[in-house]
């Protein structure tokens, strides 16, 4: 069995080390080929220092795209081979720089040679390739610079979960969960209020009988996350969005988002022009949400609870 054809894609990372190993191997052979006493790692830092006489750790590092402490280990290495010195910067004698040696530069004259016979061998090989490899690394290395690999496969699998969300109708049996997500939240930060009593006691009475609406989202069975519509009466709104609570254990998996989302949508069904919520800043990524979601801030509104420091409305198209 070729283990990456069975694998595919999902084991590029254990590709590719094999294939720097592979490349690393040669390139201590071809330092050896022209008798040059160089370990690979460290021709980054080399040839920097060779093209910009001196810098300082931090400088090469923002250079060849290494850590701190990685350059500085290089860096101790390379001195103690004494291919490179130490010294003040002239401009700024707090700051050391670094710098080829004489038996640095001596090495930098010699190993021209090997530059070019490297850059024709590879040359040579991408000729019989019908994909750029390094055009490929370069375009990769731009993509991941944007997104990187763990945030794409983060999306990936939110979407995934995001297939086994449903969302449901309350019915009488999710009081309990609908009380508990939403008093778990709320003690976290707060305090529990009369209005939030209120509601979570009796949202039969409080929110359904009165025209509102709470919707429940279940993942993979399990009532993960709630929300309620609250029916206003005030002319200018037409319900509040309130009392949305979503378990930790649904934690990245969207159930927030296709919550809000449906119960939008739900309202828009009702024939609501224009909603309203309360929350605090502290809670930001609800605020980030909300945000998302195309609410707006609002100031000057009445509210029962002082834990309230910011409104925001949604004007319904």
């Amino acid at each position: 069995m070729n283990f990456f054809e069975e694998t595919g894609k999902v084991a590029i990372g254990s590709r590719l080390r094999m294939l720097t190993d592979k490349v690393t191997e040669d390139a201590a052979q071809i330092y050896k080929l022209y008798n040059i006493d160089m370990q690979p790692k460290w021709f980054p830092v080399f040839y920097t220092l060779a093209q910009d006489k001196e810098k300082t750790i931090t400088e090469l590092a923002k250079d060849i795209g290494h850590s701190h402490p990685s350059v500085s280990k290089i860096i101790s290495e390379m001195l103690k081979k004494g291919y490179i010195k130490e010294s003040k910067d002239k401009t700024d004698g707090r700051r050391n720089v670094v710098s080829l040696s004489k038996k640095g530069v001596e090495i930098s004259e010699k190993i021209k040679d090997q530059l070019i016979d490297v850059n024709a061998a590879i040359e040579e090989i991408s000729a019989q390739t019908q994909n750029k490899l390094w055009e490929a690394i370069g375009e990769w290395e731009f993509l991941l610079e944007q997104k990187n690999l763990l945030r794409r496969v983060m999306e990936k699998k939110k979407e995934r979960d995001s297939l086994k969300i449903e969302i449901v109708d309350y019915q009488p049996k999710y009081q309990e969960i609908f009380r508990s997500l939403n008093v778990e939240w709320i003690s976290k930060y707060f305090t529990m209020e009369e209005s939030d009593y209120k509601a979570l006691d009796n949202p039969q009475g409080y929110i359904l009988d009165k025209g509102g609406v709470i919707l429940i989202a279940r993942y993979e069975g399990e009532p993960l996350g709630v929300c309620a519509l609250i029916k206003m009466n005030n002319g200018e709104y037409d319900f509040e969005l309130a009392k949305m609570a979503v378990s930790p254990k649904a934690q990245g998996k969207n159930v927030g988002f296709l919550l809000a989302n449906a119960i939008i949508e739900k309202a828009r069904s009702l024939g609501a022009s224009k909603l309203y919520l309360e929350s605090n800043t502290i809670l930001k990524p609800a605020i980030n949400l909300y945000h998302k979601l195309g609410f707006q801030k609002v100031a000057g509104k009445p509210t029962p609870y002082t834990r309230c420091n910011i409104q925001m409305e949604l004007v319904l198209k």
